[in-house]
């Protein structure tokens, strides 16, 4: 089975900000533009559908992989009237700090035009970072985020968030009231837009629902519980095991009848 990281680890800076450091080796992909997507359309619902769920791989998957694993024949065993978008957001497009870009030229954009009135991301790994960078910089675009086992940063400082306390106390670095939002954040600006799901409020506007799913003994459990923190406990989901497909799998198919998704009709 193809692992989203090899299994040697190294230090990779993605170029995104001076703090944003990702755990893998290997060579990276060349980006593209267009960004590569396909569609497979609902197999329930007569005419056209309103609701796409785009899938967002990790660093190094692909995305026929999310077909290969399931997670598309999920979709129609639960009667869900949803097209779905299997994206290849590859590593490439974070180290060139070009992944918000060609979400939105290559995805969301297309997709409204299409008439899909309700896009929801689902992301693994490096695909649920990417969905809620996405989300964190395009309030509004998105009807609902399905995150599994997303990586969130470096250690140290999710560390930090753990020693003030959890997320919901944890106040992060000063920040000038009047600046522009980040065009492309960083891994402390995204905790922050997070911090929001406890209830607190700034500049980057409404937050879709955000669903959580993870393995009890990934590797990046240790974040995800703090995110978790500030969740409501139907959003956040848990199964035994690592970082890898069939601990993923278990959670989409428990995730899915869940959300609030249109059903198919009859």
């Amino acid at each position: 089975m193809k692992k989203l990281f090899s299994k040697r680890f190294c230090l990779a800076a993605l170029g995104i900000g001076a703090a944003l450091l990702v755990t893998a080796c290997g060579a990276v992909r060349k980006t593209t533009a267009p960004m590569t997507t396909s569609l497979e359309k609902s197999s329930c619902a007569r005419g056209k559908v309103d609701t796409l769920l785009v899938m967002l791989p990790g660093a190094y998957s692909t995305p026929d992989e999310f077909e290969r694993e399931g997670f598309v024949r999920a979709v129609a065993e639960n009667r869900i009237a949803a097209d779905v978008m299997l994206v290849d957001a590859h590593l490439g497009y974070f180290n060139d700090k070009t992944i918000l870009d060609r979400l939105d030229a290559d995805v969301v954009a297309p997709a409204r035009s299409q008439g899909y009135r309700h896009i929801w991301f689902v992301g693994i790994s490096l695909g649920g970072f990417g969905g809620m960078l996405y989300a964190q910089t395009h309030p509004g675009d998105l009807a609902g985020l399905v995150t599994l086992a997303p990586y969130l940063g470096e250690r140290a400082l999710g560390t930090d968030i753990a020693n003030a306390g959890g997320l919901a106390k944890w106040k992060g670095p000063l920040t000038d009231p009047a600046a522009e939002p980040p065009r492309t954040p960083n891994e402390t600006q995204l905790w922050q837009w997070l911090r929001g799901y406890a209830g607190f409020t700034d500049t980057a506007g409404a937050r879709p629902p955000l669903y959580l799913g993870y393995g009890v003994d990934d590797r990046f459990a240790f974040s995800n519980r703090l995110l978790a923190g500030v969740l409501p406990p139907e959003r956040v989901f848990t199964t035994e095991g690592g970082h890898d497909w069939p601990e993923w799998n278990r959670l989409w198919r428990r995730m899915l009848p869940t959300l609030p998704l249109p059903g198919c009709p009859g």
